[in-house]
C-alpha cells in the first residue's frame, strides 16, 4: 500500500510539473506578437494575417505600404526597428535593404521547396510570388480616341495618349521602380532615361502605389495604366469590365515578391515562424481567394486560373541583383531626367 501511495505521489508530482510546463509553453506561444510591414494588396495582407493568427495563436499587427515607403521606414528605424517582417513587394527592394544591412539572414527549413532563382543565395529573402509588368487600358476610352490598346512600350508615346497614361512614382513604388529598371535594362541607360523623359510628357499623374494605375484605367480616370498585370486582373474580376490587359511586344520585366526578416526587429522567433508559414503551399494559395493572382514560387502550390491568359508573356532577362543594388542611383537619375 505504501508503495502504491509513493507511485501515486510521483505521478501526481510529474503531472503538476508537466501541467506547469505546458502552461508556460502555451503562454509563451500566445504571448508572441509580430509587427509586419506589407507591400502586397491590403486584402491579401489581411487574409494572410487572419490565417497565420488562427494557425499559430501569434498576434499580428500589419501595416500596408508601398515598397519604397517600407524601405524608407526600415532605414529610418534602423537603430530601433519597430517591425520584424517585410512581407511582399518586389525583391529588388529587399536587395537594396540587404546591401544596407537592414535584413536578418534566415534560411527557413521550408525554403528547400523554393527554386534557387526565387530566393537570395545568402538567405536574406525568399520569393513567395511572381508578377509580370504590363498595361491596363480602358476599352471605352480607347474607342472614343479611335486607337487600340498599347502593345509595345513605344505605343505609350502616341500623341493620342498625351496626358492619359498613369504610373506610380519609382521613388515610392516597387512596381514603378520595376518599370524604370526594365526600361533601362531593355534600352540601355542613356536611351532608357530618354524614353522615360518622353513618357513623362504622357503621364497624367504619378501615383503613390503601383496598383493605383490599373484602378484609374478601370474607373476611366486615365486611358492606360502601367502596372503588374495581376492587379488589373483583380480589378476586372471585381467589376471593372472595361479593362483591357496587354503586354509590351519588346518584352517586359517582372517582380519576385518576397518575404524577409528585418534586422534587430522585436519578436524574431515569431518572425521566423511567419517566414516558414509563407513558404508553404497552403499559405501561397491564399492570395487567389481574395483576388491576388500572381504566379507562385512553391512548385506544389496551384497557380490561379485567372492568370492563365498572361502566362506566355514575353519577359526580358531581368537582372534583379543589378536593379536592387542600383535602386537609389537610378531613381535619382530618373528624377534628374524628368526635370
Amino acid at each position: 500500500m505504501r508503495k502504491i501511495k509513493k507511485v501515486l505521489a510521483i505521478v501526481l508530482s510529474l503531472s503538476l510539473v508537466l501541467g506547469l510546463f505546458t502552461g508556460c509553453q502555451s503562454k509563451k506561444q500566445s504571448d508572441l506578437k509580430l509587427t509586419i510591414y506589407a507591400g502586397l494588396m491590403e486584402d491579401h495582407m489581411i487574409k494572410a494575417v487572419q490565417e497565420f493568427e488562427k494557425e499559430t495563436g501569434i498576434k499580428v499587427e500589419a501595416v500596408r505600404m508601398s515598397s519604397g515607403e517600407i524601405l524608407g521606414r526600415v532605414k529610418a528605424e534602423k537603430e530601433n526597428p519597430k517591425a520584424s517582417v517585410w512581407f511582399g513587394g518586389p525583391a529588388d527592394g529587399f536587395i537594396a535593404a540587404k546591401e544596407e544591412g537592414l535584413l536578418e539572414k534566415y534560411v527557413s527549413p521550408n525554403a528547400k521547396d523554393i527554386p534557387d532563382k526565387f530566393k537570395d543565395k545568402d538567405g536574406y529573402w525568399t520569393g513567395i510570388y511572381i508578377g509580370y509588368l504590363g498595361f491596363s487600358s480602358n476599352e471605352k476610352l480607347l474607342k472614343e480616341k479611335g486607337i487600340e490598346a498599347p502593345k509595345s512600350w513605344e505605343d505609350l508615346l502616341k500623341p493620342e495618349l498625351k496626358g492619359q497614361v498613369s504610373m506610380a512614382n519609382p521613388g515610392s513604388s516597387g512596381t514603378a521602380y520595376t518599370v524604370l529598371a526594365t526600361i533601362v535594362q531593355l534600352m540601355g541607360e542613356e536611351k532608357g532615361l530618354e524614353y522615360m523623359k518622353k513618357l513623362h510628357g504622357q503621364i497624367k499623374t504619378y501615383q503613390k502605389s503601383g496598383t493605383a494605375p490599373a484602378r484609374m484605367a478601370g474607373q476611366g480616370e486615365a486611358i492606360v495604366g502601367i502596372t503588374f498585370m495581376h492587379d488589373a486582373i483583380k480589378y476586372r474580376e471585381e467589376g471593372m469590365k472595361d479593362l483591357v490587359i496587354t503586354a509590351p511586344s519588346e518584352g517586359t520585366g517582372y517582380e519576385i515578391g518576397a518575404v524577409g526578416i528585418i534586422k534587430g526587429g522585436p519578436d524574431q522567433e515569431a518572425a521566423k515562424k511567419f517566414v516558414d508559414w509563407c513558404l508553404t503551399k497552403k499559405a501561397q494559395e491564399l492570395g487567389q481567394t481574395v483576388g491576388s493572382y500572381q504566379f507562385l514560387t512553391n512548385p506544389n502550390a496551384q497557380p490561379p486560373k485567372q492568370a492563365e491568359s498572361i502566362k506566355d508573356t514575353k519577359l526580358i532577362d531581368y537582372n534583379l541583383e543589378w536593379a536592387g543594388k542600383n535602386r537609389s542611383t537610378l531613381v535619382e537619375k530618373w528624377n534628374n531626367a524628368i526635370k
